[in-house]
C-alpha cells in the first residue's frame, strides 16, 4: 500500500496569502509585536518559540551589539569591494560580506557552544573534564574554538564586558566557569596564554540562556548585517575600495617563481 504523501508545515509565521491573519510563533504580529516588543526580543521569539526573559534579552541584546563592527575586518573589506563594484544593489555587498562568517572569524561561536555544551551534558566534574579535552585537543594539535586572538594576548576586553552583563544579569554561570577552566588550562598545559575571546564568551552566553548551538552562527550573521551595511554605504561615500585594491596590487607582485621551491 503507498504511504500518503507527508504534510510538512511552519510553526513560524503565517504565508502572504492568508490575508486575515499575520502571525510570529503563534503571536499577533500587528498587536502583539509591532511597538511592544525589541528586535532581540522578536529574534529570540522566532528562532526558539519562546518569548525571552529580560536576562534572556539582555543577554542576547549584548551579544548582538559587540559583534556589529570590528572595523576593516575581511568582512567589511569585501562589502566595501563588492558595493564598489555592485553599487546599485545595497543587498548584494552586505551578503558578499556575509559569507565570510565561518570557522576562523565569528562563526567560531557555535564551535564554543558545542563544545562547552559537551563539558555540561558529560556529568564530569567541570576541572577533571576541562583537564581532559585540553589535553586531546593539544594531541590532536586542534584549534580551540573561541580561545585565542591576534591583537589580545592578555585578555579580550569584549569578554570581560560581556560577561559583566552577564553577571549583572543574574546568570547561573555554568557555561562561563568551565569556559574559564578551559582557558586556564590551556595556558597550564600549552604553555602559552590563549585568552577567552569575544566569540568564545558569546557561545558560553548563548549557553547560559538557553539559545540552541546551531543557530549560534547566525546571531554573528544577525548582528554583523548591520555593521556590513555602514560599510557599504560609507564606501559608496568615499570610494575608499579602489585605493585597498591599489594598495594590494603594489604589495603583491606578479612572480614566476614556484613558492613551493
Amino acid at each position: 500500500m503507498a504511504k500518503s504523501p507527508k504534510t510538512y508545515k511552519t510553526r513560524i509565521g503565517t504565508p502572504t496569502t492568508d490575508v486575515d491573519r499575520l502571525l510570529l510563533r503563534g503571536k499577533d504580529t500587528l498587536n502583539d509585536l509591532v511597538g511592544k516588543v525589541s528586535f532581540t526580543e522578536c529574534t529570540f521569539l522566532a528562532v526558539t518559540g519562546r518569548m525571552p526573559s529580560l536576562q534572556q534579552t539582555r543577554i542576547l541584546d549584548a551579544c548582538l551589539v559587540i559583534l556589529m563592527d570590528h572595523g576593516i575586518t575581511p568582512s567589511a573589506l569585501v562589502s566595501r569591494l563588492v558595493a564598489d563594484t555592485v553599487p546599485d544593489d545595497i543587498q548584494v555587498p552586505i551578503a558578499a560580506g556575509l559569507l565570510t562568517i565561518g570557522n576562523k572569524y565569528m562563526g567560531t561561536i557555535a564551535g564554543a557552544g558545542a563544545l562547552l555544551s559537551r563539558g555540561i551534558a558529560s556529568g564530569t566534574a567541570p576541572e577533571s573534564w576541562a583537564a581532559d579535552t585540553v589535553t586531546d585537543y593539544l594531541k590532536r594539535k586542534q584549534r580551540f574554538p573561541g580561545f585565542g586572538h591576534p591583537a589580545y594576548s592578555g585578555h579580550d576586553p569584549r569578554t570581560t564586558r560581556l560577561f559583566a552583563v552577564g553577571k549583572e544579569a543574574g546568570l547561573s554561570g555554568r557555561y562561563v566557569a568551565l569556559a574559564r577552566l578551559v582557558e586556564a588550562e590551556i595556558e597550564k598545559q600549552g604553555g602559552k596564554r590563549l585568552p577567552l575571546n569575544a566569540t568564545g564568551a558569546i557561545g558560553a552566553l548563548l549557553c547560559e540562556i538557553g539559545f540552541p548551538v546551531v543557530a549560534m552562527r547566525g546571531v554573528a550573521v544577525v548582528s554583523r548585517t548591520a555593521g556590513l551595511l555602514a560599510h557599504a554605504i560609507e564606501e559608496l561615500e568615499t570610494g575608499s575600495a579602489a585605493e585597498a585594491w591599489a594598495v594590494v596590487q603594489k604589495a603583491i607582485p606578479y612572480s614566476d617563481e614556484n613558492s613551493d621551491e
